[in-house]
């Protein structure tokens, strides 16, 4: 079974995050995308974030519609408790939720046959190689990136962390070919997606939001409901 993952705060889920799950799910064949919001991020955000309640919420009415579509609670807070209970401590430990541990989380339940999926966006992508134990994750699993106008393919394999970039000399003719295709190199595989044209910025959603303004071309109309009904982003 091909298993694909998604995280991300998903504060709010919107068009761009489905544009991209639905194109992975059907360009590689995946039975499954489990959307995970992460309770805490490993980089330090902005501005608060909305409750997981509420951003776990938003998923699974974003997701109802779509049974390949799995709302996740692989980093939800009560997880965080759990696993400090059986560690023993008085109180959770909340630490950030690292890719690499959610990954290998989620990979004591596959079978043998089974392979993983990271879909990630190109912006995200691009700082990979800061990533909690970067290198062990290309290990774990393959990745699908949704790729970006201004991307070139070298861009992709330059962010690559260091022990798995290629020498110069390689990257050097592709600085001007489109970030397209699959990049299989030792250690790595990348696949990556054609531009999705869904340009949803969950900081533009929140600010429409805020002003009263329709979410409709940037959420699903459940979403947009919710967000309405509970006042959140005011």
């Amino acid at each position: 079974m091909n298993i694909g993952l998604f995280g991300g705060t998903f504060d709010p889920v919107h068009r761009g995050h489905m544009a991209l799950a639905r194109a992975a799910l059907e360009q590689y064949k995946l039975h499954r995308v489990l959307f995970v919001p992460a309770n805490i991020p490993p980089h330090k955000q902005q501005r608060p974030l909305l409750p997981f309640v509420h951003r776990f919420a938003m998923l699974v009415l974003a997701t109802a519609e779509e049974k390949a579509f799995v709302p996740s609670l692989l980093e939800a807070p009560e997880e965080a408790a759990g696993a400090a209970r059986k560690a023993g401590q008085e109180k959770p430990n909340y630490t950030p939720n690292y890719t690499i541990d959610t990954v290998r989380r989620l990979k004591r339940s596959f079978k043998a046959a089974d392979k993983l999926f990271l879909l990630v966006g190109m912006d995200a992508f691009a700082d990979i190689a800061k990533w909690h134990q970067a290198e062990a994750l290309f290990r774990e699993c393959e990745f699908v990136v949704a790729s970006r106008p201004g991307y070139s393919l070298a861009d992709v394999a330059n962010a690559l962390p260091e022990s798995l970039r290629p020498h110069p000399e390689v990257t050097r003719p592709f600085h001007k070919q489109k970030a397209t295709g699959d990049l299989v190199l030792k250690g790595a595989t990348i696949h990556l997606l054609e531009d999705l044209h869904q340009p949803a910025s969950a900081t533009a959603i929140r600010e429409a939001a805020a002003a009263g303004k329709a979410l409709g071309r940037f959420v699903d109309a459940a979403v947009g409901e919710y967000i309405k009904k509970m006042g959140l982003y005011k």
